[in-house]
């Protein structure tokens, strides 16, 4: 009897993954294209905006960077809230209130203005990111979340690929009543994010137990098996919310995750730029296009990484190798002679990052659940993404001070070297967790 229902639960289980799959991913895959389009489509306004405001390499490294400090003090708040009250409605408020902060941004005048509009612009996203990573374990199991989450986060190479042509159009065609192109910019592109928000709101269910899409066969599967799952973390070790933001395994994450992000935005905002710098005839389109070439590369590497990460169920060195990758091509990428040679260090930098991200955040799932998976995963992810201001803003001051990117993007290189150390340091995972 044992044998036959072990036989049956296999195709159950299989065409419930593929259910979740097909149903959940492409839709916080969207809404994470949205966020990120809002997030860093600043990069591509500075291309016509910091001339007609004025704004330095170190006031531009500020700008783009102040955004996670709203971000870092609503993040744990937020995915605590998310959890109490439920993805759908948190979740669609996010996309509400950080797409008519974006609209907004397009109508500042000064730079102390942008400075205040990208702060509250953090302060109303914060919680997004690490919610979904919250909400994707609702749904899929240890053996399967290298290849959902980096399913989910194909959004950020994604994002390079589809906004940037798009972004580079508007600014060189979009001038609609003698409004600047960069306004149009952050204009357009945050009418999104409230049409998502309405949506969200309708059509995301806050966990199988909601899902309509399940037939309650895969339903009672898919619940059964996050259970047994937690029971095996609860057999090691239970922990509340508070030894989980004070755990060392879990500031070792911080410190990881922030080695990785200042690697990210280090190529977020500072890749158009850096190809401008290579020559001036370059129009805002070519610049688009060949900040997209990176972002393709970065896209198979993701996909690749997390299957193989997945399939051996083996995470440290599926993050450490592409993060010293990273970091070779961070500290070699400002010396380079060519458009050519630049352009393939950056698609090396592309490949490492994003191909650290899928396997990382399977790591907090390892040992946390519930609400102390809640809060150690919002500050893995607040208190890490304080590098997405620390590397712009460090690259935007040793480039305002020598004139040139490549000191400030050989030294972002460092953090990820730091991170491929401590990740080899982090304790091997059991499988059996994952196996029944």
């Amino acid at each position: 009897m044992a044998v036959e229902t072990a036989a049956y639960a296999v195709p159950v289980g299989a065409r419930t993954i593929q259910k979740i799959r097909f149903r959940i991913l492409p839709f916080v895959f969207v809404l994470f294209v949205v966020a990120l389009i809002d997030r860093n489509n600043i990069g591509f306004a500075a291309l016509t905006m910091n001339k007609e405001l004025t704004i330095s390499s170190q006031q531009f490294g500020f700008i783009f960077g102040i955004f996670f400090f709203g971000y870092f003090l609503f993040e744990i708040p937020s995915n605590l809230l998310l959890h109490q009250i439920g993805a759908r409605v948190w979740i669609a408020r996010i996309l509400l209130t950080w797409g008519l902060v974006a609209m907004l941004t397009g109508f500042v005048h000064t730079v102390q203005q942008l400075y205040i509009a990208r702060f509250v612009l953090g302060l109303a996203e914060a919680g997004y990111f690490p919610g979904i990573i919250l909400y994707l374990t609702y749904w899929f199991p240890q053996r399967e979340q290298a290849r959902a989450l980096a399913l989910f986060m194909i959004g950020i190479p994604v994002t390079t690929i589809l906004g940037a042509p798009v972004s580079g159009f508007i600014l060189d065609h979009v001038r609609w009543l003698g409004v600047s192109s960069w306004r149009w910019l952050l204009i357009l592109e945050g009418a999104p994010a409230i049409v998502c928000g309405a949506l969200t709101y309708l059509l995301l269910p806050g966990g199988p137990q909601e899902a309509r899409f399940l037939g309650p066969e895969e339903k009672e599967w898919i619940q059964a098996e996050l259970q047994r799952e937690e029971q095996q973390k609860f057999t090691r070790r239970s922990y509340s919310v508070l030894q989980a933001l004070a755990s060392g395994r879990v500031w070792v994450l911080v410190l990881i995750y922030f080695g990785i992000t200042v690697a990210i935005y280090a190529l977020n905002s500072w890749a158009p730029q850096l190809v401008r710098s290579l020559s001036s005839l370059y129009s805002n389109s070519t610049i688009a296009l060949l900040v997209t070439i990176p972002s393709l590369v970065g896209l198979a590497a993701m996909m690749l990484v997390s299957r193989s990460s997945d399939r051996t169920l083996e995470r440290r060195y599926h993050v450490a190798i592409p993060a010293l990758a990273t970091g070779t091509a961070l500290v070699l990428l400002g010396t380079s002679p060519s458009t050519f040679v630049s352009v393939a260090l950056l698609c090396l930098l592309a490949a490492g990052v994003f191909s650290c991200l899928g396997p990382f955040w399977t790591l907090p799932s390892e040992f946390l659940s519930g609400y102390s998976a809640a809060a150690g995963i919002a500050l893995i992810n607040s208190v890490g993404n304080l590098g997405g201001f620390v590397g712009p803003a460090a690259i935007g001051f040793i480039s305002q001070r020598t004139g040139t990117l490549s000191a400030g993007l050989a030294l972002s290189g460092i953090p990820m070297f730091l991170s491929a150390a401590l990740v080899l340091l982090l304790p091997k995972q059991a499988r059996t967790l994952t196996k029944g």
